[in-house]
């Protein structure tokens, strides 16, 4: 009975098609090919690492690559293809699976985006997520699996990718050129220019027009190309693997610097859609519009076929595509990185599951029962951790972070009763599997739905951490709905006898109310996210735009306008501030709001001598204080509350996918093995993303962590040194400042704050610095405002008032030194 049940959850019993049946691809080849096209893709990253051959002459090879030898591939395959192999329906599946992920990645950002890129994104995205390396990368692939069992399918690459070079392309280059167009001080260019631009870009395209004169020459010529050609043709067409994969390692070089903050959230999407989106909806579309074909094993390995065809990584060609528009340059370069190197774990697994002819289930089950179990384990210690930083740095008593000390809750007893589940299934004992089963499913699906309303809670959020409902409501949703959801279905449904799969032990019932619960967290938190984006918050909400360029730890703080606060006036207790500097041995202060001596007060020169050049290391120095309460009492972190709810709506998408498999298919086949294994891993495996979001505190951890280093490492007190010479880029950073900006910086920025009783010195804020680098002209972005900061910082221009940290694009106080390293 066991076998049974478990053979009819994975698809894997004796009387499904593939059981023993010959296997329809061969293995042996692929990890040569991988080794191949990742080893030569590794030697190009080398070569332009080390600079052996420069960007300019890379451009050269990316040209002869795009405009010579991939053009003379096309035709020679083009004359040479043989239509009467052809199956059509898996054509049309390709080309309707590849508009649907182009329509569903175009709306969306289309509805996500802020006007200023909304039509750039739009189609650089919807580019991205459907235009494969075919050529490059993934003919060898097909090639090393099918060449001797389905030789026929690799001319499917040829007839595949003119879908995404003649049809879709153009739509998004069409997007491109409205931008181009709204952004330009010229709006007088009508619709039918624009038109006119993007047919003329497709023509002028060498690759299209091959295709096409290809296709002329195949009936022309009669499928053979003219012997007089045939050596020159053949000769550009070789070029084209070698110096393709070599070209694409070289257009790596230094891509990943780009990658910001800002790009995290748009890349998590890209790349979901790319490699989880489309290969899925692929293999759908072959399975629903291939339904009538010949054979049943041919149709099962189209369909395999498919899937490993959305997997392959994103063509380097959309990098080129951005460098031209000079759009989203930044996240189309990343992701190509990222996307070509995750796709090669992905493509191996599942070719080595399709090639298994015959599997048994139990062992299969067993292993996904031990992948929970220790994935539990250690997902439990991080949870901890994560629950313990939350509670010590009371960060749980404050919105948006005590929902998502509830979701953390339930993360903890998901794995407890994995953990449960594990030992109490091996048992004959039902009550306990039942009991253990309620707790384990009912945490699951609470964090499935406390998923959705962090994100709800998010939009719902006012500037002043108040909500626009009562939050007590989330809490009874947050666990009442999965409790509910349980009862019903402990009620409904009947144990499958003899399962160990927790994902099953209430059978088809428990699938439906699984897809049910995802189905409407995905669909709550997807909306929420949706309405965060292009809802009127405060500044503090604009995750993707300057929070993601600060360089910092934590998310932008809110704005910490100092001087709205109540300014000191000359007869302020106490008279004239003394003249003696007691910066490094403030008083312990009375609470005293008027942080800021302002520069208009009428009795100044009192202020100047007792104005301090020390760092302060006093812990009552007010303007640590100041620092300290307002990036622990007013950082809501809600780009990092995004990225949790983003991440793990990724991950109920992989779900739903799992379930509506199952629902939908008679067959579930290996893939499904492999789905399953990654769902598991995500539903266990959510404590490491918390932890790796929250667990780290920046307060708590960080800071503290810094100091007692440094401190072992040189001491609190600091012994001057010889120092190293500074590099040259910072020492002429430094003395361009202090010769041509520096006055006027000082004079527009700094500001006289008291830093104790009786002291005071002259700060201005990180991210006061930066703006007015902006508004200068010495920085072109907020970006660079930091890398220029950090140089004056490095080459003593500038320091922390208590020399605690760097320079950071933040709300922490800096002040200028009298002469720095340069001085020296």
């Amino acid at each position: 009975m066991i076998g049974d049940a478990v053979g009819s959850r994975y698809g894997l019993n004796h009387s499904h098609s593939f059981s023993g049946s010959p296997t329809a691809m061969s293995i042996d080849k692929l990890f040569p090919a991988l080794l191949e096209c990742f080893g030569i893709i590794l030697c190009g990253y080398v070569a332009g690492r080390a600079n052996i051959i420069t960007s300019t002459q890379a451009k050269g090879l990316g040209n002869f690559v795009s405009k010579f030898a991939l053009p003379a591939l096309l035709f020679k395959n083009m004359v040479l293809l043989d239509f009467g192999n052809v199956v059509w329906s898996f054509l049309w599946s390709i080309l309707i699976a590849k508009v649907s992920v182009f329509i569903i990645v175009c709306v969306l950002t289309l509805v996500v985006a802020g006007p200023e890129s909304r039509f750039s994104k739009a189609g650089l995205y919807s580019i991205f997520a459907t235009q494969s390396n075919d050529f490059a990368l993934g003919y060898p692939i097909v090639e090393a699996l099918y060449k001797n069992t389905y030789p026929e399918y690799l001319q499917y690459i040829y007839l595949v990718a003119p879908v995404s070079l003649m049809i879709l392309n153009p739509i998004g280059f069409a997007f491109c050129e409205i931008q181009k167009w709204r952004n330009s001080q010229d709006q007088q260019h009508n619709k039918l220019r624009i038109v006119g631009v993007v047919i003329l870009q497709v023509l002028k395209n060498p690759i299209v027009f091959m295709v096409v004169v290809g296709l002329v020459s195949h009936f022309l010529l009669g499928h053979k190309i003219p012997v007089v050609m045939q050596e020159f043709v053949d000769g550009l067409a070789n070029s084209f693997g070698g110096a393709a994969l070599f070209y694409l390692g070289l257009s790596m070089v230094g891509q990943l610097r780009k990658f910001t903050k800002s790009t995290v959230v748009a890349l998590i999407l890209l790349i979901t859609a790319k490699l989880l989106v489309m290969p899925l909806i692929c293999r759908d579309m072959v399975e629903l519009l291939d339904s009538n074909s010949s054979s049943p094993q041919n149709h099962t390995s189209l369909s395999n076929y498919a899937f490993l065809y959305g997997v392959f990584p994103t063509a380097p060609s959309v990098a080129i595509y951005a460098s031209q528009y000079n759009m989203e340059l930044e996240v189309i370069t990343s992701g190509m990185v990222i996307s070509t190197f995750l796709s090669a774990p992905i493509m191996y697994v599942s070719a080595w599951l399709l090639t298994i002819p015959w599997m048994d289930p139990k062992p299969l089950v067993t292993a996904l029962q031990n992948v929970s179990f220790n994935i539990s384990i250690v997902s439990l210690v991080a949870l901890v951790w994560t629950i313990a930083v939350m509670l010590l740095s009371k960060k749980f008593k404050r919105l948006p972070h005590m929902f998502a000390m509830n979701l953390f809750l339930a993360q903890f007893l998901v794995c407890i009763g994995m953990i449960l589940w594990n030992f109490i299934v091996k048992q004959d004992n039902f009550i306990g599997q039942v009991l253990t089963f309620t707790l384990l499913y009912g945490s699951l699906y609470s964090t499935y739905v406390w998923t959705g309303l962090i994100s709800l809670s998010l939009v719902l959020m006012k500037k002043n951490n108040e909500m626009t409902v009562p939050p007590g409501i989330f809490p009874i949703l947050g666990w009442g709905v999965p409790a509910l959801t349980m009862g019903i279905l402990l009620i409904v449904a009947e144990s499958v006898p003899g399962t160990i799969d927790s994902a099953f032990f209430y059978g088809r019932t428990q699938i439906i109310s699984t897809a049910v619960v995802q189905s409407c967290s995905i669909l709550l938190g997807g909306c929420s996210l949706m309405g965060l984006s292009r809802g009127t918050q405060d500044l503090s909400y604009q995750v993707l735009e300057r929070g993601s360029t600060s360089g910092t730890t934590e998310d932008l703080q809110p704005e910490n306008n100092l001087e709205d606060q109540t300014v000191l006036q000359s007869g302020t207790r106490g008279g004239c501030i003394n003249g003696e500097c007691q910066m490094c041995e403030c008083a312990q202060p009375q609470p005293m709001p008027d942080m800021i001596v302002s520069t208009h007060v009428n009795d100044t020169s009192c202020l100047q001598p007792g104005e301090c050049t020390a760092p302060c290391e006093s812990p009552h120095c007010l303007l640590v204080q100041e620092e300290e309460r307002l990036q622990q009492a007013a950082d809501r972190q809600v780009a990092r509350h995004t990225l949790l709810c983003l991440l793990l709506t990724v991950s109920l998408l992989a779900n739903l996918s799992s379930c509506l498999w199952w629902l939908f298919n008679r067959d579930p086949g290996s893939l499904y093995l492999e789905l399953q294994f990654f769902c598991a891993i995500a539903n266990y495996g959510q404590g490491f993303i918390s932890f790796g979001i929250f667990g780290l505190d920046k307060h708590l951890i960080i800071i503290p962590f810094k100091k007692r280093l440094a401190s072992l490492w040189q001491g609190r007190e600091r012994v001057e040194e010889p120092q190293a010479a500074l590099p040259e880029e910072i020492r002429l950073t430094c003395t361009q400042f202090i010769r041509y900006h520096k006055d006027q910086c000082v004079q527009d920025i700094v500001q006289k704050r008291r830093c104790g009783e009786r002291t005071v010195v002259g700060t201005f804020l990180g991210s006061e610095l930066v703006e007015w680098l902006l508004r200068a002209g010495v920085a072109r972005d907020r970006g660079e405002g930091l890398l220029y900061g950090t140089q004056l910082e490095q080459g003593g221009v500038l320091q922390h008032v208590a020399r605690e940290v760097g320079f950071q694009d933040d709300s922490l106080h800096y002040r200028f030194t009298e002469g720095g390293r340069l001085a020296r």
